[in-house]
């Protein structure tokens, strides 16, 4: 086991700009804002509790979460919520409590088939239908399934993410719905990882797999990424009113009892306050889903403009350019012929930081790379804060400099 190609990232942009080289830092899927202040002033009230709390969380806290969900269509008690120390263990603990193999949608985030691997499991990739991201094909999550249960495996549990991670696509209802029912079919749990739910860029119907397959469905969030707490490290997890999710809701409990005890007391303060959506925090979250969805639409457009096939994204701040339409000219004049080799190039020739396709479980042939445009809203605080208060983001100085920047060095890449 190796550490996560994303937060390898992170450190290789750290070290490369302590050694004073330039770099232009799109791998790192951190939100890229300041905390608000208010969030900032609940956990500092909050610093004197020290003491262990109930393993699933306090009420205050395991009650905003259900309200948060309530508010957007999926009615939650309190009682079917538990918290964490960030959805990732929380993820951890339920592939663990669903025993079986996990079927993941190719291409997926990266802890997914990692995780997976550390239970002793290799995950059942099934391809997205076309265009989408974070869902599996359903008919093809048939075949895969009832393939790999012929052949002695025992498939369980599927996990989805809406909007995706990497792609920043949005499954259509279509597709969740057709995957729900193949899921009953199946007797699969599923997992919807919707960490990126309050980014998604239009105001549509979101296609959450609670409300079609609402038995089997445990739904996880986090602050991480809508109000850029990544450092907090706070999840909740929602499970179904039903026998199915109250077992598994146990079993993660006794697992959790066992790795974490309980969430650190300040963060669940912070987080009772933030899942209330008081009318300051909304704000912040609609000017984040401004900024994001303007800058990753731009940096698609760049690539895009070089010769690349990229879907426009829908939500969180991801772009997922595809080079393959200019694999000859890769190959001859740089010698990339994979996503490793492609990711290799871009840093050591350009300074740019990505993430090679293949970490995501796409072919090492292909010529994919996931882009996290959180990296270059600024230097500083003073600089992101004025591009996320910002109605035409776009027109900050260092972020027109950095798109400038990476049209030139993608021109060069394949001029």
């Amino acid at each position: 086991m190796t550490v996560s190609a994303t937060l390898a990232a992170n450190e290789a942009i750290a070290a490369r700009r302590a050694a004073g080289q330039e770099v232009l830092a799109l791998g790192f899927g951190e939100a890229g804002i300041p905390v608000h202040p208010l969030l900032s002033q609940r956990l500092v009230q909050a610093a004197g509790q020290i003491a262990y709390g109930p393993v699933a969380g306090i009420e205050p806290a395991r009650e905003a979460a259900a309200g948060y969900w309530s508010r957007r269509g999926i009615p939650t008690d309190a009682s079917q919520v538990l918290l964490g120390p960030g959805s990732k263990p929380l993820l951890f603990a339920l592939l663990h409590a669903a025993e079986g193999e996990v079927v993941l949608p190719a291409p997926a985030w990266v802890s997914y088939a990692a995780q997976s691997h550390l239970l002793g499991r290799e995950p059942i990739r099934v391809p997205v239908p076309d265009g989408e991201g974070g869902v599996p094909d359903a008919a093809l999550m048939d075949a895969a399934v009832r393939e790999a249960r012929a052949a002695g495996r025992d498939p369980r549990i599927v996990v989805v993410t809406l909007p995706d991670n990497p792609t920043g696509r949005l499954a259509s209802e279509e597709s969740v719905q057709a995957l729900c029912e193949t899921a009953r079919e199946l007797d699969l749990v599923i997992v919807a990882d919707e960490i990126y739910r309050d980014l998604v860029f239009k105001d549509v119907a979101f296609p959450s797999p609670a409300k079609w397959a609402p038995e089997r469905t445990v739904t996880t969030t986090a602050l991480s990424k809508n109000y850029a707490l990544g450092g907090w490290r706070v999840g909740a997890a929602r499970f179904p009113d039903s026998d199915l999710g109250r077992r598994l809701q146990e079993s993660v409990r006794g697992i959790a009892s066992e790795i974490w005890s309980s969430t650190p007391m300040p963060m669940q303060h912070a987080a009772a306050y933030a899942w209330s959506d008081p009318a300051e925090l909304v704000e912040r979250v609609a000017m984040a889903r401004r900024l994001h969805g303007s800058v990753a639409k731009a940096v698609a457009e760049v690539f895009a403009a070089v010769g690349c096939e990229v879907r426009a994204p829908q939500g969180g701040f991801y772009v997922w350019p595809d080079f393959s339409p200019l694999r000859a000219v890769l190959a001859e004049r740089w010698g990339a012929t994979t996503s490793a080799d492609l990711a290799r190039v871009l840093l050591d020739e350009f300074g740019v930081v990505v993430i090679r396709g293949d970490a995501f479980g796409d072919a090492p042939e292909a010529l994919t790379v996931r882009v996290a445009v959180t990296g270059i809203y600024g230097e500083s605080d003073s600089e992101r804060l004025a591009a996320l208060v910002s109605n035409e983001p776009l027109e900050m100085p260092w972020i027109a400099e950095a798109l400038e920047g990476l049209r030139d060095k993608l021109k060069a890449l394949v001029s």
